[in-house]
């Protein structure tokens, strides 16, 4: 099973205009709304790809019931710990002229102590060596930025593989433990190893440093050129299909979801590269945060490039 933890998650409102102009009355042509956050939109990719998966995480107020009703639908397992302030709406602003995004974040509930580990004791009580724990998305108020790694080390202590999915002091903090596998971007990257990333081989040089220190795979998430990864099973270059995007929002979640959901299932690296960029080259043509389509994706697999490094 893959058990996600989404700390911070959202009601994702997805607004799509002509022509968004900034300073002025702009007009609404349509209006989705989505349960969000990073873990969330994860355990929904696995439960879309026909896998077995638990959300857990903080929820609270209409906006929190709404999500719980939502993810419901999508026959995912939840163990929520409830607060008494309500779940934050995320803004997604998209501008149909030029496909721009423009992404407005609320901070979130604050989280207590006491809700903190309620929550740590769920993850721990439910997680087995049979499963795989994806940890990703913001710290909400309250959380000190060492609670990833303070989890990473207490699940691999039960033989669990932790995916990181995060950015900022929670990365920092959080690869010190040494998950399995981290999904940073260039710039996450180069803040990770303090040095500026011109090249494929400076990327794939920084991330043998992370493998050295005890990271097990590293995916470097290039946007739309696709990924780079170093692992013990070797090095590679993925390059995705070309699609007609309607939402890279979720996209980066699919690739994470897509890759437990095969790992997990004891495929290859190479075939679970291959099937994650896939679902994630998928989930950019969906309106909102629908993310992937099972049949799609599956459609899509043959036309993803790797390339041994």
């Amino acid at each position: 099973m893959i058990i996600t933890l989404t700390l911070n998650p959202a009601v994702d409102k997805t607004i799509y205009l002509d022509d968004f102009t900034k300073g002025t009355v702009n007009r609404v042509q349509e209006v989705r709304k989505d349960a969000g956050g990073k873990g969330i939109n994860v355990s929904k990719v696995v439960a879309k790809l026909g896998g077995q998966t638990t959300a857990l995480g903080f929820l609270g107020g209409a906006p929190g019931e709404f999500i719980s009703t939502a993810i419901s639908d999508f026959n995912i397992k939840q163990d929520f710990v409830h607060l008494d302030d309500e779940t934050r709406t995320n803004m997604k602003i998209v501008d149909k002229s030029n496909r721009e995004e423009t992404e407005v974040n609320e901070p979130g509930a604050r989280v207590n102590a006491q809700q903190l580990a309620k929550l740590e004791s769920k993850v721990l009580k439910i997680a087995t060596a049979e499963d795989s724990v994806v940890l990703t998305g913001s710290l909400p108020p309250g959380v000190p930025d060492d609670i990833y790694a303070d989890l990473i080390n207490k699940l691999q202590a039960k033989d669990i593989k932790v995916f990181l999915d995060a950015s900022g002091t929670a990365l920092e903090e959080g690869i010190k433990a040494n998950p399995y596998l981290i999904k940073p971007n260039i710039s996450e990257l180069e803040t990770l190893v303090d040095q500026e990333l011109a090249t494929v081989e400076d990327m794939i040089a920084a991330a043998e440093k992370l493998q050295e220190q005890g990271i097990e795979i590293v995916v470097i998430s290039r946007g739309g050129e696709g990924s780079l990864v170093v692992s013990k099973e070797g090095n590679f270059k993925v390059i995705p299909p070309d699609v007609e995007p309607n939402s890279t929002i979720g996209a980066g979640d699919t690739l994470v979801g897509a890759l437990a959901l095969k790992l997990e299932k004891e495929a290859s690296l190479k075939e679970a590269l291959q099937y994650a960029t896939a679902a994630s080259a998928n989930s950019v043509t969906q309106a909102g945060t629908q993310l992937c389509k099972l049949d799609e994706v599956e459609e899509l697999l043959e036309e993803i490039e790797i390339t041994e490094l």
